[in-house]
């Protein structure tokens, strides 16, 4: 029976990798490394020479094939991503899978995880959390994506790409309504370590004119409040409302935002209703919808 290391590596600073992780790093017979470059550079840091082999995304299944022959006479190896926890939005899912059903023993090495700092550095209650990795670009995933994030009465902790976090923060102020509270970490661990906290409508404001970030970001939005999921709303009331607004050229998240105030609803029940009633207006001009990419 062999062994597969599940390894978690620094997101940042050097000085948190384990003791164990070295060790372990330099007994196995082989790494599998999501970005070779990357790995050999914190390798080549402690001194550890062990062979690196590619695993990503695209060859997961060919090198899961290779990590079973070699695991099979009681081979070791090691699972690393260029970052943190493997698996946690990088490769290494099925490869796990694949090593368990074989017979072998999989070992996690915990350590640095950008999930966890981020939540723990939030301020907002820790249990229960909701991790829903990164934000799905357009389309239909990512309006019943933002949904389940309005509604979630967990703290959220999410990925995204700083070009596209300003977006993604306006997004989210639609969905969630723009005075949710939230936190925006960014190089977490690193020099420039940076945490922002305030409300969603703040931090899209401040992330799309003042602070355009660079690095690694993660954020993590508030609960919502209990008595703002599942209130009753005259929805017919609410269409009409919104079809005579959008008919009048103002946009789907102004919309929403007014449908909130002037209705006196929760602001993400309004922004469902209005993506619906845009949709079904496009549709009937025979114009392509654009799902929750407003």
């Amino acid at each position: 029976m062999g062994t597969l290391y599940v390894v978690s590596t620094p997101i940042g600073n050097l000085e948190d990798v384990t003791a164990r992780v070295l060790r372990i790093l330099g007994e196995v017979d082989a790494v599998l490394a999501e970005d070779t470059r990357h790995t050999r550079r914190l390798m080549s840091h402690f001194g550890l020479s062990t062979p690196l082999i590619s695993l990503h995304a695209h060859n997961e299944e060919a090198r899961a094939q290779e990590a079973l022959s070699r695991l099979s006479d009681e081979g070791t190896l090691a699972l690393v991503s260029d970052a943190g926890t493997p698996l946690v939005s990088d490769p290494g899912e099925r490869l796990v899978r694949r090593v368990l059903d074989a017979g072998h023993k999989v070992v996690p090495l915990p350590g640095p995880s950008a999930v966890l700092a981020a939540l723990v550095g939030s301020g907002f209650s820790t249990v229960p959390f909701l991790f829903a990795g990164f934000a799905p670009r357009k389309g239909k995933e990512r309006h019943d994506w933002l949904d389940r994030l309005a509604r979630a009465q967990e703290t959220v902790v999410l990925f995204e790409s700083p070009e596209r976090l300003g977006a993604l923060l306006e997004a989210l102020c639609g969905a969630c309504g723009g005075g949710r509270e939230a936190a925006v970490g960014r190089e977490i661990t690193k020099v420039h370590e940076e945490f922002k906290r305030g409300t969603l409508e703040g931090l899209a404001r401040y992330y799309q004119t003042e602070g355009k970030p660079r690095g690694e970001v993660t954020v993590v939005v508030a609960p919502a409040e209990a008595s703002s999921v599942g209130e009753t709303v005259d929805e017919d009331s609410v269409r009409l409302v919104a079809r005579g607004l959008l008919s009048d050229g103002i946009s789907p998240s102004q919309v929403a935002k007014d449908l909130a105030l002037r209705l006196d609803i929760p602001r993400n029940r309004a922004y469902q209703i209005v993506l619906d009633v845009q949709a079904a207006r496009e549709a009937s001009n025979g114009e392509p919808t654009n799902g929750g990419s407003v």
